[in-house]
């Protein structure tokens, strides 16, 4: 079974929460390494010292912040923890929204809480509290010397907490080089598109997604082994449609459904 990642407490009002934090997700990525291509063996990453010219063994490596060029501030590790104050253990909860406030691009990681020792009373509070008020606790939590903004909610039976970015954090569409739209689209446009949406409308079942991407790869990666060539093919560039209504009317007919 696996160990929690970090053990503190949630608190909202007067009410403490002991809790346990654990990792919502894990990683299936495929993970290559670098190697030398002429004798096929790995390439290792030393840490050197850039004075010296020589390896640091990773007992003499400690934290430092450059506040001028090739100046140093040296941190202990529990100075760093200090600057969290009285949040290196608890999460406060300082507001509760309702979720659909919460604009999904703020969401960053997602993380199991199960109750901590002796909280149980307490966790079960807070999860239904959630659950039946429909609303999400805003807090903020400090993990791996950085604070995070904090989502709290009820999950199936389980509250789910999701680290958050700060707005000054996120990038804004005015900065980004994304052309306006020409021309809005004409009626019969929306309306054949919203055809199209409604046609191809599901209920979500994640369960359904694979990542056929990585399965393709481990496929490649065991033909290769195999000594057998890798067929690579040629990608024609998917271009915008010169007639919109001819488009949609092809998808309409290909999703089983006719537009007018």
């Amino acid at each position: 079974m696996a160990r929690s990642i970090w053990n503190g407490t949630i608190a909202f009002g007067l009410i403490a929460v002991p809790i346990k934090v654990h990792s919502a997700t894990e990683s299936h990525t495929i993970h290559f390494h670098q190697v030398h291509e002429s004798d096929g063996a790995r390439i290792k990453q030393k840490r050197v010292c850039s004075k010296e010219g020589k390896e640091v063994p990773y007992k003499e490596v400690s934290m430092g912040y450059e506040v001028r060029g090739g100046e140093f501030v040296m941190l202990e590790p529990d100075e760093i923890d200090a600057a969290a104050g009285d949040r290196s253990r608890t999460i406060e909860l300082e507001q509760f929204v309702e979720a659909e406030q919460v604009d999904p691009v703020f969401y960053d990681r997602t993380y199991y809480l199960g109750a901590g020792d002796g909280g149980e009373d307490a966790y079960r509070l807070l999860l239904d509290a959630l659950a039946r008020a429909e609303r999400t606790g805003i807090g903020r939590w400090v993990f791996h010397n950085r604070e995070y903004l904090a989502a709290v909610r009820a999950g199936d039976d389980v509250l789910v907490l999701h680290t958050m970015r700060f707005a000054d954090e996120l990038v804004g569409v005015e900065k980004l080089d994304i052309s306006a739209p020409s021309r809005k689209p004409s009626k019969a446009e929306l309306d054949m598109a919203e055809q199209l949406v409604d046609s191809l409308r599901k209920q979500f079942r994640p369960g359904s997604f694979k990542d056929t991407y990585r399965d393709r790869v481990s496929e490649l990666i065991k033909a290769k082994a195999k000594g057998e060539e890798i067929d690579l093919p040629e990608f024609e560039e998917v271009e915008a449609p010169d007639d919109l209504m001819a488009a949609l009317k092809a998808s309409l007919s290909k999703s089983g459904k006719r537009g007018s």
